[in-house]
């Protein structure tokens, strides 16, 4: 059964009514209310019950989609995104913020290996254990400075991926390229020692440390696209978050 959300519009307000209601819907969705896989209101239906107009409701619904909250499907309708967000961030890759910065970024693969197995980063990926994943390690470079190790876990459909892909761009450019849209993840943030191999790819002493970041990445639809589990020098890295009152 589709629930009917109560929503309160204060139709006085210089706030856009498609803002009023995106803003308790994407409420809804975080606190619980609705779960991942529920069906979603139509929009005819509330357009009438809201009495807002088919284009107002349509931007609104439009604002979730793109963050990746709701899942548009042809004969089934809209439904909840199977992956629940918390947080909404930006994402993009180190190469994008790098050239957003005005640094000039470079990379260097390690290794590519397109049948690797990992159960974990298969788990995260929503494939069975055993399956044979694309696994990538990179470095890379920041003004000519190592800055990073990534390494990534893709699913097996992209083991077309090139060497010179990988070195041409950031991996969600090349994944966009594609037609895979990363559009939310998961990530934390951590640190730890570094390995004698580490600090000799990094160029780090002993005594210096690690900022660590796990990612899993997923389409609008909630399929898994990217597992990731990247290191950086901790003085050349750090995380920018802005918080605000709910």
């Amino acid at each position: 059964m589709i629930a009917a959300l109560p929503i309160q519009l204060d139709r006085s307000s210089p706030v856009p009514l498609y803002h009023q209601l995106a803003e308790q819907l994407t409420a809804a969705i975080t606190d619980g209310t609705l779960r991942p896989g529920d069906p979603f209101e139509n929009e005819i239906g509330m357009s009438d019950r809201l009495s807002l107009s088919r284009p107002t409701v349509r931007r609104a619904i439009s604002e979730l989609v793109n963050q990746g909250l709701l899942v548009r499907r042809r004969g089934i309708g809209t439904t909840v995104a199977n992956q629940m967000v918390h947080r909404k961030a930006e994402l993009t890759s180190l190469y994008e913020d790098l050239e957003r910065e005005g640094r000039t970024p470079r990379t260097e693969v390690l290794s590519l290996d397109c049948e690797a197995q990992d159960d974990r980063a298969a788990a995260v990926l929503e494939l069975p254990p055993g399956t044979p994943l694309v696994s990538i390690v990179r470095l890379r470079y920041a003004d000519n400075q190592p800055l990073a190790i990534m390494r990534n876990w893709l699913p097996p459909a992209l083991n077309d991926l090139s060497l010179a892909d990988l070195t041409s761009a950031g991996l969600y450019a090349v994944l966009r390229a594609r037609g895979i849209r990363p559009t939310v993840a998961r990530q934390r943030i951590g640190a730890r020692n570094a390995t004698a191999e580490e600090r000799r790819t990094l160029h780090m002493s002993k005594a210096e440390p690690l900022v660590t970041m796990t990612r899993s990445a997923y389409a609008a639809d909630g399929s898994a696209v990217e597992y990731g589990n990247h290191c950086y020098r901790a003085d050349q890295y750090s995380v920018d978050v802005i918080v605000s009152e709910r």
